[in-house]
């Protein structure tokens, strides 16, 4: 079976602006995969050249083995596709607009009746039916969106910032049922400015800065490259040097500082958990009563910042080859590139 997404070498560029700079991205069927990346990363137009929003500019771009501009209706049909946007006709009913979609995708009018039914009741705003756009709220918009996309029943549902400026109950709603989803069968592509949602909804994840690819891997595997810092009270002041105690602790510990109270040390090490007992045999062995001890792990917003810090953020022109491009501040206000 095919990867549900598989780019090779893609490449979108805007005149003399490269929103994609050769991003090779595989997403397996029935895998949750997030994206994430600061804005002008170029997340918005990766999805916009999967369904056929923008024409890519070189590389290969394929769902489920289609190719997205040869087979663009076949790829079309496999998508369903809930954008950041409300880009939502706002003159008929929720229940009408869901049906004119599917009806786009070639389901007869008793079926995609049945399907809009269907979908506006799983997202919970079936008894919103009749009403207009314009007259829902910010959330029970975001869940339309949620419910268009999945009226054609697609087999790979994408999701760009879907929780975006919604409060906490509709977040952890929309959680929730994206993940029966896809434990159902679909394939979830999530871009996201929260690092909490991909940390607890995703498989993998991509990190894309400046329309590359930075990284692929598993939340755990991205923690994994932070470290953890034990913090250590003790009974007394400390009368090393902190260079003297790093140096004696050399052998696991990156990094040794004391606090301003005297009394306090922090000792950055791999592995927290495994390290500690040793690091409180060699202070009591150094003649140190412990106080007190806490473990911190770097999170995963850390680990993103540090990935994608760039200490050069201009645009790159396609003519550059020494750096990366990003979307442009423009691009990003017309929602061609984000």
């Amino acid at each position: 079976m095919p990867p549900a997404i598989e780019t090779v070498d893609l490449v979108k560029e805007y005149g003399d602006l490269r929103a994609l700079q050769e991003l090779s991205l595989t997403v397996e069927e029935g895998e949750f995969f997030g994206l994430l990346g600061p804005n002008g990363a170029g997340k918005t137009t990766f999805i916009n050249t999967l369904v056929g929003l923008v024409r890519k500019t070189g590389g290969e771009a394929r769902v489920f083995g289609y190719d997205v501009e040869d087979d663009y209706r076949a790829a079309r049909d496999a998508i369903g596709l809930a954008p950041q946007e409300f880009n939502v006709d706002r003159f008929f009913p929720i229940r009408e607009v869901l049906m004119h979609k599917a009806g786009y995708h070639g389901v007869p009018e008793d079926e995609a009746a049945e399907r809009a039914d269907e979908a506006l009741k799983r997202v919970g705003i079936y008894d919103k039916r009749n009403e207009r756009f314009d007259w829902l709220s910010g959330g029970m918009k975001r869940r339309l969106l949620l419910a268009r996309a999945l009226v054609t029943d697609p087999d790979l549902l994408i999701l760009d910032e879907p929780t975006a400026g919604v409060d906490v109950q509709l977040r952890h709603d929309l959680w929730e049922l994206v993940t029966e989803l896809n434990a159902e069968g679909t394939t979830v592509l999530l871009t996201t400015h929260y690092i909490e949602e991909a940390e607890r909804l995703c498989d993998r994840v991509a990190i894309v800065n400046e329309g590359r690819k930075v990284t692929v891997a598993t939340p755990d595997e991205l923690k994994k490259r932070g470290t953890d810092t034990v913090s250590v009270r003790l009974e007394s002041p400390i009368s090393t040097a902190a260079s003297t105690l790093e140096e004696s602790l050399g052998a696991y510990a990156h990094d040794v500082s004391t606090g301003a109270a005297g009394n306090q040390l922090e000792v950055r090490v791999d592995d927290g958990g495994s390290t500690a007992p040793r690091l409180l045999n060699d202070l009591e062995t150094a003649g140190y009563e412990i106080a007190d001890l806490e473990i911190s792990r770097t999170s995963l917003e850390e680990i993103f910042v540090d990935l994608t810090r760039s200490e050069d953020r201009t645009v790159t022109r396609s003519s550059a080859a020494s750096e990366d491009g990003d979307d442009g501040p423009k691009r990003e206000q017309e929602g061609v590139a984000r």
